[in-house]
């Protein structure tokens, strides 16, 4: 399919399904992320956000409902280190076996550095500190849902059999960037060759063939499933149907899809368009997000 079997509505592209060929044969990734065997998995025609949930926008949920978030509750979340004041970082805790995560009192979406931080200058990046349970609650209220893996996967593709990147087989054509990941030596410098240390604009590097930004890097997006089903035994429709308790899973936890602005070829390569992650219901962190689909409606 290409862009022109598409159309927008109140920027969302409608994405028409069909079986698509899920997961990878390719070494590339974790083996604990099941990433393969390739599996041939059916989708049906859904909307999806071109782009993740902006401040903006979860600003303006923020003064229609009140909502108060997870990370807002607990009164901290985790801040990548190298976005901290430098004369500060020693004053936090560190996460074990993670210390470049900062556990960092007050920080949410509306602070992501913590006190003193803001969002004034950045409401056209991702809202980030979203737990899963946080974008479930701005689903409701937009009249969307989360994607599943088997569609945030076949949207991420474009329509592209196969290939490792939203955008063809190379991280890096012509040179150029084509998504927001780390740029140097993991976890303590970023060159910047790319233009950001941290979140970009949504519409900072150029969208997919499905018009579609940023599916690669940026921040993780939650989907609907829990993590790493294995591709062999998924079923699109069981996916959504089974998943009204949206707790039940909570300890074992969810997937969530594209990288993030951290993700680096020596780490994870996670911003592959088959690479998993998964995370739990409750858990924020500076480059997690999410973006909303929408059933079609005959």
């Amino acid at each position: 399919m290409t862009f022109s079997q598409t159309q927008k509505l109140d920027n969302m592209v409608l994405i028409k399904g069909r079986s698509f060929l899920m997961g990878t044969d390719s070494q590339a990734g974790l083996p604990e992320d099941l990433e393969g065997p390739i599996t041939e998995v059916e989708v049906t025609d859904f909307y999806m956000d071109q782009t993740t949930v902006t401040n903006k926008d979860f600003l303006e949920f923020f003064l229609d409902t009140g909502y108060i978030t997870d990370a807002e509750r607990h009164g901290s979340s985790h801040v990548f280190h190298l976005l901290v004041d430098e004369e500060v970082r020693e004053t936090y805790p560190k996460l074990p076996q993670a210390e470049w995560w900062l556990e960092v009192e007050g920080a949410s979406w509306r602070m992501p550095e913590g006190e003193g931080s803001s969002i004034k200058e950045r409401m056209d990046h991702p809202v980030v500190h979203i737990s899963r349970n946080d974008a479930l609650a701005y689903c409701k209220w937009a009249g969307k849902r989360l994607p599943t893996e088997a569609e945030w996967e076949y949207a991420a593709r474009g329509g592209r059999k196969q290939q490792t990147y939203p955008w063809g087989n190379e991280l890096n054509p012509g040179g150029k960037h084509f998504a927001n990941i780390w740029q140097g030596e993991l976890p303590d410098f970023n060159s910047e060759d790319n233009g950001y240390i941290g979140t970009a604009p949504v519409k900072a590097f150029p969208p997919n063939d499905y018009e579609l930004f940023q599916m690669s890097g940026n921040v993780w997006e939650w989907c609907l499933n829990p993590g790493r089903i294995p591709l062999k035994t998924f079923n699109e429709q069981n996916s959504k149907e089974m998943l009204e308790d949206h707790n039940h899973y909570s300890k074992e936890g969810y997937a969530v899809r594209g990288g993030s602005f951290l993700c680096h070829c020596s780490y994870c390569r996670r911003y592959r368009v088959a690479g998993r992650n998964t995370n739990t219901a409750h858990s924020s962190s500076s480059n997690l997000g999410f973006r909303c689909v929408k059933d079609k409606k005959d």
